[in-house]
């Protein structure tokens, strides 16, 4: 009969135990993956007769045969554990590697294991693009082949649905006047109520426009003073009694003829 699919490939099997995977640290996770619940514990190993006889964990390299030791801890969540076969108290050949993460243990794949299913990935991909370009390919004795991808239903479902994803983008965006009068009403709001302006820049703002009136005011006085005739000439002020021309033209009468007002003469006539 055959297996199981959980024991033809042991990399698709987990296993945990709730009473003590809240409790995990370095110094207990041996105890908890040498449970005999756990499918990835061989019991006939050193570890299992170390425990039976209460001694250390330092007694296995003294030991020959197969072992269980802690290789790598990232606490609090991730453990490693080595499985090897030890000949001599320096020497021992790695067999298995399982991890524990959250609680949870699995069997660390190796790399044959890795490479043949990202060869089986990139084949399967291969294998479904090569059917699909397949497809497309049309042959006439008199053209030759040519590829024809408007009568594929497939690929004229996506265009029109494409098609029809571009338009509704198109209806979504809105005319111009829907934009134009959306952004008047905004400035219209924004108008009426104005966000509230914290009191640093608020006194920032009084004190520019206080420096801008400022700064105007003395453009100001300078281009008066540069354009008053008083303060020409080297800054010499005239004379009061000396009459400025305007001056000496209102004290000048004009001069006006006579005219006289009398009838002339009549004429006589002769008789």
């Amino acid at each position: 009969m055959p297996q199981p699919l959980a024991q033809e490939n042991p990399l698709w099997v987990s296993w945990h135990d709730t009473q003590m995977m809240a409790s995990l640290s370095p110094a207990t996770v041996m105890d908890y993956f040498c449970r005999k619940s756990n499918p990835f514990y061989d019991r006939v190993c050193n570890n299992e007769t170390i425990r039976m006889q209460r001694l250390s964990l330092e007694h296995l390299n003294n030991m020959i045969g197969v072992e269980y030791i802690l290789l790598h801890v990232a606490e609090p969540i991730l453990y490693v554990i080595r499985k090897q076969h030890r000949h001599s108290p320096t020497e021992a050949t790695p067999m298995a590697d399982y991890y524990i993460i959250g609680g949870m243990v699995y069997k660390a794949p190796d790399l044959a294991s890795v490479i043949n299913s990202r060869i089986l990935a990139t084949v399967s991909n291969l294998q479904s693009a090569f059917e699909e370009a397949s497809s497309y390919s049309r042959y006439h004795p008199n053209k030759g082949y040519t590829w024809d991808f408007v009568s594929n239903k497939a690929l004229a479902d996506k265009s029109k649905g494409n098609k029809k994803d571009s338009s509704s983008n198109k209806d979504d965006g809105g005319t111009i006047f829907q934009k134009q009068r959306v952004d008047m009403l905004l400035a219209e709001l924004l108008r009426k109520f104005p966000p509230p302006i914290p009191p640093i820049i608020h006194q920032q703002q009084m004190q520019n426009q206080q420096q801008l009136q400022q700064a105007q005011l003395q453009n100001a006085v300078h281009e008066a003073s540069a354009s008053d005739p008083s303060t020409s000439n080297n800054g010499v002020v005239p004379s009061e009694t000396s009459p400025s021309p305007n001056t000496a033209q209102s004290l000048v009468e004009p001069k006006t003829e006579g005219v006289d007002m009398k009838p002339p003469p009549e004429k006589k006539i002769k008789m």
